[in-house]
């Protein structure tokens, strides 16, 4: 199991996964990082990532780009509009309201809503992980831009649904950069003391966001953030446009009026725009057969860009200073400032830091890596499948949050969260009601950059009177969750009952007769009977004790808010699982039709005059395939472009055996000489053993004639073997198939060289071991022999001295 963080930008898309070794970055299938943001759907099959990138002109109408900023959105936003008007691709309106994106799939006009194609792109970054890490991805930790409103959250979340990703959580990408860079740092201040407060500067391809954070040793708190719709892209239109007009002029074209020339011109300045950033000196553009086989050539040097995007840079310093009086810090209280993405490269924008902040801008972060790096870091703290040092993030909501009702006295408005206000949390609010009550969430007005605030409409259902007709109390929970979505999360009526239980009986004395009296009619009958009479003094008083009992229900909520609802969200699932598994079809087809195509190119090469395999087929059946390799081609390109992958794998089937013999014929030709020389060379080592043997080598004195005997008979038997063979051989044509094969050379060769192993590699016997009893006469005998040894080194005769001995005794 693994857990990864995906950094999802407006262009490129980022994934680093935790793993024992530290926070990794995983490349795609091209060894790149960065995934482009690209959907693409090519006749039968999508096409995603960096594919989709590089068909983005000649696929225009079906290369889907730029849909990062349509989630969440109604298709009459102002703002989708503008972006529309830029966007390449075809878009309608939704039944719904929603944004609807048209391509041609397999042959059919197909509708899909932003949130499918996010979810094709998940698919993608999903499956990338799983070959790098060859594990299962099940849970991750997804970042979006911080000003991202609750319905863009919900509709992330909702693509992430239909890939079939675990979101651990939906993370603000400027509190992941802020983990990246906290998360190692050894000498953060303690709890106690004086935070320190870290500047963050996220400049992508299509917004900026600011923030300032707040770090103590083991926590981070992010204190506000600022942001703007402005971008790397916004510089690229501006010197797009900037050209175009230039183009206008010297050379009649407008590349305004065809999409695929102004893509182009597009992707040219940016290449101008990243250059620029690093060279302050002019620079060349020129692009070939632009339109109408033109050829375009212009220039331009950092200080004219800086001049023609003055404005870009004047909202990106409103931005700053924004956030500079939000967070009510002091420039001393800022202890540095850390610039990521990719536009903060632009050297106006770090004058521009250093200008207000009045610190240099720092990048001791990953620029492109920082926010997926952090998402990573986050999802391993979340999943219980890794162990990892803690560390907690406390965020901030980016809009003030209203709440409002109507009921008999009008309509109720009130602000339940603050801008900026700590994220996750729950606030409880208590309202007395005695019918079901809607409650409507919405943002402040003119606080979001949309023209809807609407967050949702809750009605609490269940909400009654009590038995006295009175309004309930209920409690309703407003929550901003970890996702950052807000919700009325639950609501619960108090029902209050009053009863009467009787207490314990107490003995009246004659003294409290009176009082006896009382309290007994007060308790029994608090009216009076009927008759108006008091009751009979009793001698036993009995109180009655008003008893209130408190009963929650939980009541059922009906929201209407953003997002998918489950029958749709199942729906969408099902269809990506159809693609993926279509996917999969498509590419096992196209890769049958690929083996096809380079069997034919292949087979063609082989049997030309200087091919491997020319020498070795005749040459009318030569003719007779080149005829059919070249139909086969045609009809390649023809009617068999889209043939099922069976019908390329039988065709592939029926060429392999007609070159097949031919090959096999080759094989045998050309590796008959090495046999053969393998085979002599064993029938020299087997008569060179037996040389030795009747030379009284040592290592072969433990053989036995009759073994010798029997490798010099197999020696001798593959000897003769081999030479029939090569007879036979010397008038064969290579055109004709070998009368020997190499299996057979290589089986004589086997065959003697085992019985000749099987015999030299024999081990020599080891001597017989003596029993125990026998080892012991043995030693007895040794030292028996050695003290004979010693009397004749003395002069003496063994016998005589045993005598000599023998004598002396009887003297004594």
């Amino acid at each position: 199991m693994s857990v990864i963080g995906i950094d999802f930008g407006n262009e490129s898309c980022y994934v680093a996964v935790a793993k024992a070794g530290g926070i990794e970055t995983i490349a795609n299938d091209y060894s790149l990082r960065a995934t482009p943001a690209c959907v693409a759907f090519a006749g039968r099959n999508r096409v995603l990532g960096v594919a989709a990138k590089n068909q983005q002109v000649t696929n225009m109408n079906n290369t889907i780009a730029n849909f990062k900023g349509l989630l969440g959105r109604k298709f009459n936003d102002p703002y989708v509009q503008e972006e529309l008007r830029t966007l390449p691709y075809r878009t309608e309106a939704c039944p719904d309201g929603g944004i609807g994106i048209r391509v041609n799939y397999q042959d059919e006009e197909c509708v899909f809503t932003p949130e499918q194609i996010v979810a094709m792109l998940f698919t993608k970054l999903k499956d990338d992980a799983f070959k790098e890490l060859k594990a299962q991805i099940n849970d991750c930790v997804i970042t979006v831009p911080s000003y991202f409103s609750n319905a863009q959250r919900q509709a992330l979340l909702d693509a992430a649904n239909i890939s079939g990703l675990n979101v651990l959580r939906l993370m603000n990408e400027t509190t992941a950069t802020a983990l990246s860079y906290g998360f190692y740092k050894q000498d953060l201040p303690a709890p106690e003391e004086k935070p320190r407060n870290v500047i963050f500067v996220d400049c992508g391809h299509a917004s900026l966001q600011v923030s300032a954070c707040a770090f103590h040793k083991g926590s981070l708190k992010m204190l506000a953030s600022c942001s703007d719709s402005v971008g790397g892209r916004d510089f690229d239109l501006v010197l797009a446009t900037h050209f175009n007009k230039e183009f206008q002029t010297k050379y009649k074209i407008d590349a305004s009026s065809k999409k695929r020339a102004f893509l182009r011109l597009m992707a040219e300045v940016e290449k101008l725009k990243k250059n620029m950033s690093a060279n302050s000196t002019k620079l060349p553009l020129n692009i070939e057969c632009f339109m109408n086989e033109i050829d375009v050539h212009s220039s331009m040097q950092r200080s004219e860009m800086e001049e023609l995007s003055a404005h870009l840079f004047q909202r990106i310093e409103a931005t700053m200073r924004k956030l500079l009086a939000d967070s009510k810090l002091t420039l001393e209280d800022i202890h540095s400032v850390e610039i990521v993405g990719g536009s903060s490269r632009i050297p106006a924008i770090k004058q521009l830091i250093e200008q207000i902040f009045g610190k240099t801008a720092s990048t001791t972060l990953n620029q492109d890596e920082a926010v997926s790096r952090g998402a990573a870091l986050q999802c391993a703290i979340m999943s219980p499948a890794m162990r990892v040092r803690d560390f907690n993030c406390t965020d901030v909501q980016a809009y003030p949050v209203l709440i409002s009702w109507m009921d008999a006295d009008g309509a109720h408005e009130m602000k339940v969260f603050d801008q900026y206000h700590a994220t996750p949390f729950t606030r409880l609010l208590t309202v007395h009601r005695k019918e079901p009550l809607t409650i409507n969430l919405h943002y402040e007005p003119n606080s979001v950059p949309y023209p809807d605030s609407f967050i949702g409409a809750y009605h609490l259902k269940g909400i009654k009177p009590d038995a006295n007709g009175e309004a309930q109390e209920v409690k309703v929970k407003v929550r901003i969750n970890h996702h950052g979505i807000i919700t009325i999360s639950s609501a619960t009526m108090y029902e209050r009952k009053e009863s009467e239980e009787p207490a314990s009986p107490t003995p009246a004395t004659n003294g409290d007769e009176k009082k006896s009296v009382d309290a007994t009619q007060n308790a029994a009958s608090p009216q009076g009977d009927e008759s108006g009479k008091v009751g009979e003094p009793m001698d036993i008083q009995e109180d009655k004790k008003k008893k209130v009992t408190t009963k929650q229900v939980e009541l059922t909520i009906d929201a209407k808010t953003h997002g998918f609802v489950h029958a749709e969200l199942s729906k969408y699932f099902e269809e990506e699982m159809k693609m993926i598994a279509n996917d999969r079809q498509e590419k096992e087809r196209i890769d049958a039709r690929n083996a096809l195509e380079e069997q034919v190119y292949e087979v063609r090469e082989k049997i030309q005059e200087d091919g491997a395999l020319h020498a070795y087929i005749d040459p009318q059946d030569a003719a007779a395939i080149c005829r059919e390799l070249e139909e086969t081609e045609n009809w390649l390109y023809e009617e068999g472009e889209s043939c099922e992958k069976g019908v390329y794998k039988e065709r592939l089937e029926k060429m392999r055996a007609k070159i097949e013999p031919v090959r096999i014929r080759c094989e045998e030709f050309s590796g008959q000489e090495q046999a053969f020389t393998e085979l002599g060379h064993a029938v020299q080592q087997a008569l060179k053993a037996v040389e030795q043997y009747r030379a009284k080598e040592p290592k072969y004195e433990h053989l036995t004639e009759t073994e010798m005997i029997n490798i010099t008979e197999a020696a001798q038997k593959a000897q003769q073997w081999y030479e029939g063979a090569r007879s036979k051989l010397v008038s064969v044509r290579k055109t004709e198939d070998p009368p020997v094969k190499l299996a057979d050379i290589r089986h004589e060769t086997q065959t003697l060289t085992t019985c000749t192993n099987s015999v030299l590699n024999r081990p020599k016997p080891k001597p017989p071991t003596p029993p125990a009893d026998q080892q012991s006469n043995s030693a007895t005998a040794g030292n028996n022999a050695g003290q004979d040894s010693q009397s004749k080194a003395a002069g003496g005769d063994s016998n005589t001295q045993k005598q000599t001995t023998e004598d002396s005794m009887d003297v004594e």
